[in-house]
């Protein structure tokens, strides 16, 4: 069947890209939607397009079947694949959505969000070097992408290069200060690097954005750690924990503090369960200007 002119022009008006803007990314909702009927190539393209209302398995449904009836243009095909890949995405199953985005930077070499996808699949399978090579075609396309900018700022902290994830994320939030995930980020990495006030004018930010994000809260309790605001830091550490009871550098940290305070059996029982959660917690902490002594 060959699509109508009406129909193409249909489709291209409602087909659009999905962007996993940040590296933490709400799913979108878990509301089933109906397998489109056959043909139906308009509630296809729908359906692959997506909303909070349209479970990941209904777009990826709609994706595939949009992209094996073969009727539209290869721009088209790439949105349809980037958006697939999204879906994927939102359910872990970042195999699949990493052969999606490649599929779509090669049907579109020129698709700078698709770029960026893959950037954020590479990184949360652990393959970071993929994944700054990814954001970096990414910003190759689009100098004013900020959430490429964000995105590439976490994989350089995931490689520990600090300075440059703060200059990757002081861009992010010249183009972009509404990305939820920057401040929190750029808190993080000015805090290892020992910009202790900057940092801390950074997590309170995110934290009036967000007050329930752990990552921010152990952020924030670092800071106060490395200030010897020891009660303070405890106090992050806590809420941190409430969050994310297994995050293991904020076990360690708030041990670090109670042993700090005096309180041997409690810093000790903290330092003890941060280990086995991750072995090399302690040469972490070493690493942000944190040495323990226990």
């Amino acid at each position: 069947m060959i699509a109508t002119a009406s129909v193409i022009k249909a489709v291209m008006r409602v087909i659009k890209a999905v962007m996993l803007i940040l590296i933490i990314v709400p799913s979108g909702s878990s509301a089933l939607a109906q397998k489109p009927e056959k043909g139906s190539s308009l509630k296809n393209v729908e359906l692959c397009n997506g909303s909070d209302r349209v479970s990941p398995e209904a777009r990826i449904d709609g994706c595939t079947a949009f992209i094996d009836a073969g009727e539209g243009t290869a721009n088209g095909f790439a949105v349809a694949h980037n958006n697939r890949g999204n879906a994927y995405s939102a359910k872990t199953d970042y195999e699949r959505a990493i052969k999606d985005f490649v599929e779509a930077t090669r049907l579109n070499p020129n698709y700078a969000k698709a770029f960026n996808n893959l950037g954020v699949a590479y990184l949360r399978k652990g393959a970071h070097d993929l994944a700054l090579g990814a954001f970096e075609e990414a910003l190759k396309l689009n100098p004013n992408y900020g959430a490429a900018f964000a995105n590439r700022a976490a994989a350089y902290l995931k490689r520990n290069a600090y300075e440059r994830a703060a200059q990757d994320y002081d861009e992010a939030i010249r183009l972009d200060p509404n990305l939820e995930a920057v401040w929190s980020g750029r808190c993080w990495a000015r805090a290892v690097l020992g910009s202790l006030q900057a940092a801390l004018d950074d997590c309170d930010r995110a934290l009036r954005s967000d007050a329930n994000n752990a990552a921010t809260y152990d952020s924030r309790a670092l800071i106060n750690l490395k200030m010897g605001q020891l009660s303070a830091a405890i106090d992050d550490y806590n809420s941190a924990l409430r969050f994310a009871p297994k995050l293991a550098s904020a076990l360690y940290g708030r041990g670090v503090a109670r042993l700090k305070l005096g309180d041997r059996a409690g810093g000790d029982s903290d330092i003890s369960a941060a280990r086995r959660i991750d072995a090399g917690i302690r040469e972490d902490f070493a690493r942000y200007g944190v040495p323990s002594n226990d």
